[in-house]
């Protein structure tokens, strides 16, 4: 999902393509909110080593969308733009589709070169027929959970199974003055992203059919999931003032500073091995591993997680395509990439990319068990790519969290979003 390690240093973008001298000079302008500036600095040297004549100056800033859309409606785009699944289809009528770009570099089978989930998302909303990819997926992600090592192993505890284990987790925590889960529910993007691994143990694919109409947000499923959700604040699964702490830097500063159990995030927690000046905790992951989000029905969860697109790039209608894909495929499966997946910014969307090092065995074990056993065999999307559906979802967690709103209640702002957004 989204991951919120952003950096707010605003610079632009602008790739130069020379050939010999007196040939015209080529420019290509990019923008994203990620990578992190610190990334994108060391993948411009990459590629400006692999390509000479390529210059690149980057622009990484907060997501926010209102500057794209002013750029939209002045017909100013930039020419790669960094997208995710509902903003691409946003954008789609300014954008020129990328698998001519992708085809003239990894040939007719490129879309082998990608993990299932990417080429499911990349075109999830389009209309009806069309085949096209309007963006590339750059980086994806799974969402799971994770456990502090040491805090289990002083509790006497494995990482929990089902959802009665996690309550007794929660006990035993609690006793030892730690916290059972740190969660920062204060931000809705992260209570969003552990309703929909609740629902996903109950009934896997239910949220990508309700998205297309085929059943109501107010399926009891949905609402069980929501019981689930308000049981976890009242069983004392979350820390004591959790709807009060943000998830960055809060909650994230709290699992390397504090004594915690066990915390959602995502692979992209692994990120935290490459800070400048990693914890002892953090440091080649040495006090960290991800485990499943337990079974909450008593039926047995899924096998496969969650996950998908952290982010896609687009290449605008009023780009010079072939600059353009220059640029966009190094940095999904070339020397920029490398250096990205160098950085464990997060997982690749290309197959086969990994860290040219490891501080440690355990810590390339935990790289191989994403890359290799959870995101091959991901088979839903982790977000929903209704905008006001998925911000519905969130304030209505939000509300039942603090018993504000009964499940039922709850879930019912959710279908009414659905039906606005359909008008």
């Amino acid at each position: 999902m989204k991951k919120l390690l952003v950096s707010t240093t605003a610079v632009t973008l602008s790739v130069m393509i020379a050939t010999t001298a007196g040939a015209q000079e080529k420019t290509v302008t990019y923008m994203s909110w990620t990578p992190v500036s610190q990334t994108v600095d060391k993948m411009i040297k990459a590629t400006e080593s692999a390509f000479p004549g390529v210059k690149i100056k980057a622009k990484i800033s907060e997501q926010n969308d209102l500057d794209l859309q002013s750029r939209a409606n002045a017909g100013n785009l930039p020419d790669l733009i960094g997208l995710n699944v509902s903003s691409t289809q946003k954008y789609r009528e300014k954008l020129a589709p990328a698998q001519k770009c992708a085809e003239s570099v990894w040939g007719a089978d490129w879309q082998s070169k990608f993990y299932p989930i990417g080429i499911k998302e990349a075109r999830h909303g389009n209309p009806k027929g069309d085949e096209n990819f309007y963006a590339l997926p750059v980086e994806t992600q799974t969402v799971n959970l994770w456990y502090t090592v040491p805090v289990l192993k002083e509790l006497g505890l494995e990482p929990p199974k089902t959802y009665d284990e996690l309550k007794a987790l929660a006990k035993v925590a609690r006793a030892a003055g730690d916290a059972p889960m740190m969660i920062g529910a204060a931000d809705g993007w992260i209570n969003a992203l552990v309703y929909m691994q609740i629902i996903h143990n109950i009934a896997p694919g239910l949220t990508e059919q309700a998205e297309v109409g085929q059943v109501p947000w107010t399926d009891d499923r949905f609402v069980e999931a929501m019981r689930v959700w308000k049981r976890m604040f009242d069983d004392g699964i979350f820390q004591d003032g959790a709807l009060g702490l943000s998830h960055y830097p809060g909650a994230a500063e709290a699992v390397e500073s504090a004594r915690v159990a066990t915390f959602p995030m995502g692979s992209w927690w692994q990120q935290q091995a490459a800070s400048p000046n990693p914890t002892p905790l953090s440091a080649d992951l040495a006090g960290y591993a991800p485990f499943k989000f337990p079974d909450v029905t008593g039926k047995g969860a899924p096998e496969d997680l969650l996950g998908g697109i952290d982010i896609m790039i687009g290449i605008s209608k009023s780009a010079d395509y072939d600059a353009a894909c220059k640029v966009l495929t190094d940095w999904i499966g070339g020397h920029g990439a490398q250096v990205m997946i160098n950085n464990l910014d997060d997982l690749p969307a290309f197959v086969g990319l990994r860290p040219e090092k490891f501080g440690t065995k355990r810590q390339e074990e935990i790289w191989d068990k994403f890359t290799k056993e959870w995101l091959p065999a991901v088979k839903h999307s982790h977000l929903i790519s209704l905008p006001a559906v998925y911000q519905a979802l969130q304030d209505a967690l939000g509300a039942v969290a603090t018993g504000d709103k009964p499940p039922e209640a709850g879930m019912e702002m959710v279908q009414q979003a659905y039906v606005s957004s359909k008008h």
